[in-house]
């Protein structure tokens, strides 16, 4: 019991009492905090996609898929990783803030669901759970990678992928520059996704057995509708408590929550469509599941996906 006992405080430590994670404060002055940061690097990030996919047409013009060996299970280890560590901070530090806070709070009646879905008008992006906002940012380049695996393996790239990747990425510098309320449930459900949907990939990706059903589209299509509800939680609120801060980028990423939204619905018509008929949807070599882009071919046997969140 001690030696457990001093591991919990030493991670409750590292991962939320730690002088960096509570005095931390976003400014521009950090590594990728500038918008031209941001814009340079979705411009990179577009522009290499297509100049690798223009390379492998050229010079490998049989469509030979590119051997990349345990590249792609190593990176879902990665991301499965990190997104665990993202979580685990992000809930710890969360529930620091509220035991710090909550005597504050009794002013405004103010309860910690509330605070977790609408922050105070005037809340700046320093403390413990803005720290964990700007790791999962950061985590956002990580996940950029798997599109270059895609690309080399599959010799194919979509709008689709392209948009949700950049659009993730523009979206996680939004809650820090406009400290966007909802932040907080919003990192805790999509690490916590990533985590499980990452740990499977990796897990097929060893050769290991897959589920036979579309495990991760399944995942995803939980997730954005605990999102959705959330959103219209954070509505409600905005109008009972006089104003949530930061509502212009929950705004836009309300817009773009709803756009990926309806094109993964109907994605997730066509698989369990699909799914009926074969009676499973086999995961794809590199661990991709049914949670693709919209619009991918579902031939007679098997659904084509690559799409990551």
């Amino acid at each position: 019991m001690g030696i457990q006992l001093r591991m919990s405080r030493t991670l409750r430590y590292y991962l939320s009492e730690h002088p960096s994670i509570v005095n931390f404060r976003w400014s521009h002055h950090l590594w990728g905090s500038t918008w031209s940061f941001l814009l340079a690097a979705v411009a990179a990030y577009v522009a290499a996609a297509f100049l690798l996919l223009l390379l492998l047409l050229l010079l490998l013009p049989r469509r030979r898929p590119v051997p990349l060996g345990p590249l792609p299970a190593l990176h879902s280890l990665a991301v499965a990783a990190a997104s665990a560590v993202v979580f685990a901070g992000m809930l710890l530090s969360a529930s620091a803030e509220i035991r710090d806070t909550r005597w504050l709070w009794r002013r405004s009646r103010t309860t910690p669901i509330q605070w977790l879905l609408c922050f105070p008008l005037g809340t700046r992006p320093s403390g413990r759970v803005f720290f964990w906002s700007y790791a999962f940012y950061l985590s956002r380049f990580l996940h950029l990678l798997r599109t270059f695996l895609t690309v080399l393996r599959r010799r194919r790239l979509t709008f689709f992928q392209l948009f949700n990747q950049s659009i993730l990425l523009c979206m996680s510098f939004l809650w820090l520059e406009f400290s966007q309320s909802f932040q907080v449930l919003a990192i805790l459900s999509t690490t916590l996704l990533y985590a499980v949907v990452y740990g499977y990939r990796f897990w097929t990706a060893i050769g290991l057995p897959g589920a036979r059903f579309p495990f991760v589209v399944n995942c995803q299509v939980v997730l954005l509708g605990y999102t959705l509800i959330c959103h219209f939680a954070v509505l409600f609120l905005h109008f009972l408590k006089g104003g949530c801060n930061g509502i212009g980028a929950w705004v836009f990423n309300s817009v773009l929550n709803g756009a990926i939204l309806l094109l993964v619905l109907k994605f997730y018509v066509k698989v369990q469509l699909n799914y009926r008929k074969v009676g499973a949807v086999p995961e794809q070599e590199d661990g991709s599941s049914a949670a693709a882009h919209a619009g991918s071919p579902v031939s007679e046997t098997k659904i084509s996906t690559e799409k990551d969140h």
